[in-house]
């Protein structure tokens, strides 16, 4: 059985508490950036304890609506990071209701298909974004590189090291927090070629995929940090497989 996103408090607590130092440098950068011009609102869908949504209130003129199936993520969102621009809301039944067809810009999913083992829930979740969003819209979907999985990065570690990970093939997952502690969890194994089958079979067309390192981005070795430190696995390896759709 994999991590209970749902209804465990104890895992959106710890993973709250996570630094996702390089996440956010490499990862909800690139993301985005792939959601274009002319996105005035965007749909977080997995929004968690609400880090991505608030970031992207921040850098980007948009209205965000962030969903979640787990009260207690949106509880922690809502106290820890409100913000004018940002709308928490519930996931209901894998679906989003309360938007009408072709009422968001852009729309991202963060850290949401890894932790799902079934792919037709998968598809799903890809089908009502399709569903919500307008012709022309993106959808970027954020999730750690299959293809590095068993590297340590700076602040974690999906699978472990040697081993050749299976389609749908549950992995663990080690997040080093700042407090020392190490908050263990399951997520599951998607090859790269499964992310662009469920984009396509969704209806989303121009799929692309990037996959950035340290020095894809301009000032991404943050000073003083863990990328700032000899040479992190980010330089060499990149943790992270971002996949974009247009409708």
């Amino acid at each position: 059985m994999g991590t209970d996103w749902k209804h465990s408090t104890a895992v959106a607590d710890g993973f709250d508490a996570y630094d996702d130092l390089p996440e956010r440098v490499l990862g909800y950068a690139t993301v985005f950036d792939r959601l274009g011009e002319d996105v005035r609102t965007v749909l977080d869908y997995g929004c968690g304890p609400g880090k991505v949504a608030l970031r992207l209130a921040e850098a980007r003129d948009v209205d965000v609506i962030g969903v979640d199936i787990s009260e207690r993520m949106l509880e922690i969102a809502r106290e820890v990071r409100p913000h004018p621009r940002v709308d928490y809301r519930r996931i209901e039944s894998g679906r989003v209701p309360f938007l009408g067809d072709g009422s968001v810009d852009a729309a991202i999913s963060c850290y949401v298909y890894i932790n799902i083992g079934d792919l037709d829930v998968i598809r799903a979740i890809a089908a009502e974004v399709h569903r919500v969003l307008r012709p022309g819209g993106r959808y970027a979907v954020l999730d750690t590189n299959p293809d590095t999985t068993g590297v340590q990065f700076s602040t974690f570690r999906n699978g472990e090291p040697g081993l050749d990970y299976a389609k749908g093939q549950r992995r663990q997952v080690l997040l080093n927090r700042p407090d020392g502690e190490v908050l263990e969890l399951s997520d599951y194994h998607w090859p790269r070629q499964t992310y662009g089958e469920v984009l396509a079979d969704a209806g989303f067309t121009s799929v692309e995929y990037s996959t950035p390192v340290l020095g894809d981005i301009p000032g991404a070795q943050v000073a003083g940090t863990l990328l700032d430190t000899g040479r992190p696995a980010e330089a060499e390896a990149a943790p992270f497989l971002i996949v974009t759709g247009v409708k």
